[in-house]
């Protein structure tokens, strides 16, 4: 199953295409790079030194070596090995094809479903490390490293799930694996990083959520999972430094009808208004953008929206806003200002919604 497009709004003569959203969102998340996490926990500035210039001077062999290490009986060895390869794969993106193409990634994948809950996370952390070169992606994924990185998300350490979620990103990137990630249970413990993970852990959720529900069904699987309420959460607490990210999850799950009836349900509609009323230009643009998609065809979400005061910031919206601001502004308004006169097939959606 391909992304889903984009819908055009087209109301009063007007189309609005809120792909124009997508130049925005981009620097509202910041993706996943390489590991945060330390680096060499018992290790000196120059032991790295030396790491990095034995790799340099004979590197085929250095990796060679550390490959081997990484399926010694020894669990040391196997820990050492892969903070090793860890760290030769974190900043040089050289090194990271030629620890690929050395047999490393097999080796790594059975780390990642390893009892012992380092060893788990330093293979997790490596499999980000290498996922960060695009020739590698499909070779992590065909050497069955997704149900790993999903069993992580579940049972791994704090730092794990989080390097867990950005590994599943970055192999997101290809299209064709955004199925096979919501198909192995990957969003249901997305949402629940998303709802009690700490604040790296909720980005790194938030931007993995983003890329994934570009597919309709990962929408629906979030939808089912509970995203709903974090999300309003999140964009109701404006200290959170997550009102975008989650705004913008938000924005690329509306588009399915059970998303727009569970963030009514969770209260999202106040949450929404009062971003129009003081947040930031970008979250304005965003709220509208939302707003819009729930208005456009049920009547009685237009209503509620009206009674929730919408129209006053929306107004200012339209007359101190950028040009695409202004032109979504205004076409909410002329939706709110006839919340009652739908068609015959608005009046339906509103007696199911």
């Amino acid at each position: 199953m391909g992304t889903e497009s984009s819908p055009n709004f087209t109301y009063m003569g007007r189309s609005i295409n809120e792909l124009s959203m997508k130049d925005h969102s981009s620097s509202a998340f910041s993706d996943c790079n390489s590991d945060r996490s330390g680096e060499f926990t018992t290790a000196s500035s120059q032991s790295r030194d030396l790491l990095i210039a034995c790799a340099s001077d004979n590197s085929d062999d250095f990796i060679a070596h550390l490959v081997n290490h990484l399926q010694s009986c020894s669990i040391d060895n196997q820990k050492q090995a892969a903070m090793e390869i860890r760290l030769l794969a974190k900043n040089t993106p050289e090194n990271r094809h030629k620890i690929a193409k050395s047999g490393a990634i097999k080796p790594l994948i059975s780390l990642m479903s390893s009892p012992d809950l380092q060893l788990q996370e330093y293979g997790v952390t490596t499999i980000l490390n290498l996922s960060l070169c695009d020739e590698n992606k499909e070779l992590i994924v065909s050497s069955g490293a997704i149900k790993p990185l999903v069993r992580a998300l579940k049972t791994g350490t704090s730092t794990a799930k989080e390097n867990a979620s950005c590994a599943l990103l970055r192999l997101s990137h290809i299209e064709q694996n955004k199925v096979a990630i919501g198909r192995s249970g990957a969003i249901p413990l997305l949402v629940n990083l998303l709802e009690s993970g700490g604040l790296r852990g909720k980005k790194d959720a938030s931007t993995a959520l983003y890329s994934l529900c570009s597919v309709k069904e990962n929408k629906v699987r979030a939808v089912q999972a509970g995203i709903m309420k974090p999300l309003v959460e999140l964009m109701a607490d404006f200290g959170s430094n997550m009102v975008d990210k989650s705004s913008y999850v938000l924005s690329v799950l509306v588009s399915v009808p059970e998303a727009r009836k569970a963030l009514v349900e969770e209260g999202g509609i106040p949450v929404l208004v009062e971003i129009l009323e003081v947040g930031s230009q970008r979250q304005k643009q965003i709220a509208v953008v939302i707003l819009l998609q729930i208005c456009q065809d049920n009547v009685t979400y237009r209503t509620m929206v009206a009674r929730e005061g919408a129209i006053p910031p929306l107004v200012a919206l339209s007359q101190s806003g950028a040009t695409s601001s202004k032109l979504k502004a205004e076409t909410l308004i002329e939706l709110l200002r006839q919340p009652r006169s739908g068609t015959a097939a608005d009046r339906a959606t509103e007696v199911s919604a």
